[in-house]
C-alpha cells in the first residue's frame, strides 16, 4: 500500500525541495506537528535563550524536518552515485585497518542531520558488512516497506531485540562488521540504561553499544554528519577506542554524550526536537498526562 511513494521518489531532488519548502509551513503553523514536545524540550534545554532566540530554532527546526523528509522520499530509488554525491565520507580509510585484522566495529551517531543515506549506503561504500541497528516502527506495514528500501543496497537491518543473536552469529563466523547504532533513541527501562547530564537533563541512553564492545572487544567510532548546506552532508568518523575493555565502565557512553551534546549546542536545529527523549526517570516513564508509571528492576 506505500508503493505509490516510489513514482514520487524519481522526481528530482529540487523538486522534493520546493515540495519541502511549501510544507513546512504548513507543518509548523497549520498542523502544528508536535509543537508543544518541540518547544518543551527546547524549553528544557535552553532556559538561558530568550524565547525568541528559541522560536528562531523552532522554525529552523520544521524546516530541516521537512528536507529531511523530502530526501526520505528520494533516498527510496536514489541510485548509489547521487547518495555518495549528496552523502560525502571525509575519512572512511580509517576503518579499513579493522577489517583486515577481521574485526568488527561499533559506530556510533544520533538522529542529527541525515541518517538514512547512512543506512542505505553504508554496506556499499566501506569494507566491512554494515549492519543497522534500531527499533521497529510502530506500523509493521510501513516498517517493513521501509526496510526492504533501507537494504536494497546491502546493509542488513536488526531489530534492536534481535541484536544479540545476530552478533552472535557472525562472530562465531568470523565476519567482520560494522553495526551502525543511534545511541540518542530513549530506552525503555530506565533499570538498564545509563545515565548522565545531558544538555542540563538527567537523561537515560540505551547501553547495548558499549556493552557489546566490550563482550567481543570491538572498537568504537563516533561519526558525525555535518550539514554543508541543502542537499550536502559530509560524514567524518573519529576513534573513541580500540580496546573497550580498557576504559573505565560508562565512560564510552559518556563520551559519545558530550560529544552529542557539544553538537547539538552548535546548531540545534539538525536534532529531531520533536523525538520525546526526557520521558523517563529513575524509576519509571512520564506519562502523558504528567503521572508517573514506576517500572520495577
Amino acid at each position: 500500500m506505500y508503493n505509490f511513494l516510489l513514482p514520487v521518489a524519481y522526481l528530482p531532488l529540487c523538486v522534493h525541495y520546493l515540495f519541502a519548502t511549501l510544507l513546512w509551513p504548513v507543518v509548523y503553523y497549520v498542523a502544528r506537528y508536535r509543537v508543544k514536545v518541540v518547544r518543551d524540550n527546547l524549553e528544557r534545554c535552553f532556559p538561558d535563550k530568550t524565547r525568541k532566540e528559541r522560536r528562531k530554532i523552532e522554525r529552523q527546526y520544521y524546516r530541516h524536518l521537512c528536507d529531511l523528509l523530502a530526501e526520505g522520499i528520494y533516498n527510496l530509488r536514489a541510485p548509489l552515485r547521487c547518495v555518495g554525491r549528496h552523502y560525502r565520507f571525509d575519512n572512511e580509510e580509517v576503518l579499513e585497518p579493522y577489517y583486515e585484522q577481521n574485526r568488527s566495529i561499533v559506530l556510533m551517531s544520533s538522529h542529527y542531520n541525515n541518517w538514512e543515506y547512512m543506512i542505505t549506503s553504508l554496506d556499499s561504500r566501506i569494507s566491512h558488512h554494515a549492519i543497522g541497528v534500531g527499533k521497529p516502527l510502530d506500523n509493521k506495514g510501513f516498517g517493513k516497506f521501509i526496510t526492504g528500501r533501507r537494504d536494497r543496497y546491502g546493509t542488513e537491518i536488526v531489530d534492536q531485540t534481535d541484536v544479540r543473536q545476530t552478533m552472535a552469529y557472525y562472530d562465531r563466523w568470523k565476519v567482520p562488521v560494522a553495526y551502525m547504532m543511534l545511541g540518542d533513541q530513549s530506552p525503555s527501562n530506565p533499570h538498564r540504561s545509563y545515565w548522565t547530564r545531558f544538555m542540563g537533563q538527567d537523561t537515560a541512553f540505551l547501553f547495548g553499544a558499549e556493552h557489546f564492545a566490550r563482550k567481543y572487544n570491538m572498537p568504537v567510532f563516533i561519526y558525525e554528519v555535518t550539514k554543508e548546506r541543502r542537499g550536502r552532508y559530509s560524514v567524518h568518523f573519529e576513534l573513541l577506542t580500540d580496546s573497550p575493555d580498557s576504559m573505565p565502565e560508562g565512560s564510552i557512553t559518556e563520551a559519545y554524550a558530550k560529544r552529542l551534546e557539544n553538537q547539538i549546542r552548535q546548531h540545534p536545529q539538525y536534532w529531531l526536537w520533536s523525538h520525546r527523549r526526557w520521558k523517563l526517570t529513575r524509576n519509571g516513564r512520564i506519562m502523558k498526562d504528567g503521572t508517573i508509571k514506576i517500572i520495577k528492576n
